[in-house]
């Protein structure tokens, strides 16, 4: 019943690109899709935005800083954002309003400078036009753009301990992106992304969501980055970005046999 209910919805989405590649010699393994067109990273960015933060010393360790929820903050995702939040749960539940006091605290200058260094996407964090909200939702089908063959080069960078931080930065962003064993021995460590283009109007598509899941899989001395992004021909129940991670997880040991 289930697989039934995950091909169902897989058929239902289109997907735009895979990419893989070594991260230790950068040689790309599966390329299919149009993989440099850019788009929202959604809540992807928050792998980023965690170096940055840590780089920075606003985020001190796995539970610091742990703030507490007030009224007033972006509550869409259900109780889960209703807590009060370390980096941990941040990461895990993709808390909106948490990364919303990393980038105020860090100011968009700052912001820009990071991205800029790091090569992620156009590091644009204006926002939507005229609304002065780049550090409410820059990442969030806005300004700040990102193509999977960008995703997957940032990616190799952290992997490998080669971004212009503090190398602290990078060990704790690693240790709080969500772990996952599959098949053939493979852990996986990866962030789901999910945001709706915009109509002519400003308002939201909700029929044509994206779906991103982007991370790496270790095995042995062997580690491969890799972004999956997907985009939905309907509106479906499940959010875009659990179903490009469901579909990439179940495809990744035969990817990666024999690579």
């Amino acid at each position: 019943m289930m697989t039934a209910i995950f091909l169902a919805s897989t058929a239902q989405a289109g997907t735009v690109c895979t990419v893989i590649a070594d991260s230790n010699t950068g040689k790309t393994l599966v390329q299919n899709g149009q993989c440099a067109e850019r788009v929202t990273p959604a809540s992807t960015f928050k792998v980023v935005l965690s170096v940055m933060g840590y780089d920075a010393g606003y985020l001190k360790d796995e539970h610091n800083p742990t703030l507490p929820f007030k009224q007033g903050y972006v509550d869409w995702g259900g109780d889960n954002w209703k807590q009060p939040t370390d980096p941990v749960r941040w990461m895990k539940y993709s808390v909106v309003w948490y990364s919303q006091q990393i980038t105020r605290t860090l100011g968009q200058d700052k912001l820009h400078d990071y991205a800029a260094k790091f090569a992620y996407g156009n590091a644009d964090f204006s926002g939507d036009p005229g609304k002065n909200n780049g550090l409410e939702r820059a990442w969030i089908a806005s300004s700040l753009k990102i193509s999977p063959l960008e995703q997957v080069a940032f990616l190799q960078k952290l992997v490998q301990h080669q971004l212009p931080v503090r190398p602290e930065a990078m060990d704790k962003t690693m240790a709080i992106v969500e772990q996952r064993q599959i098949a053939d021995g493979w852990t996986v460590h990866g962030k789901t992304g999910a945001a709706f283009p915009r109509l002519s109007d400003s308002a939201f598509d909700y029929r044509r969501g994206w779906g991103w899941y982007v991370g790496w899989a270790s095995r042995g001395n062997q580690t491969y980055v890799f972004a999956r992004l997907i985009q939905d021909e309907k509106k479906d129940q499940i959010t875009p970005g659990v179903r490009a991670r469901d579909a990439l997880l179940e495809e990744l040991p035969e990817l990666l046999a024999n690579k």
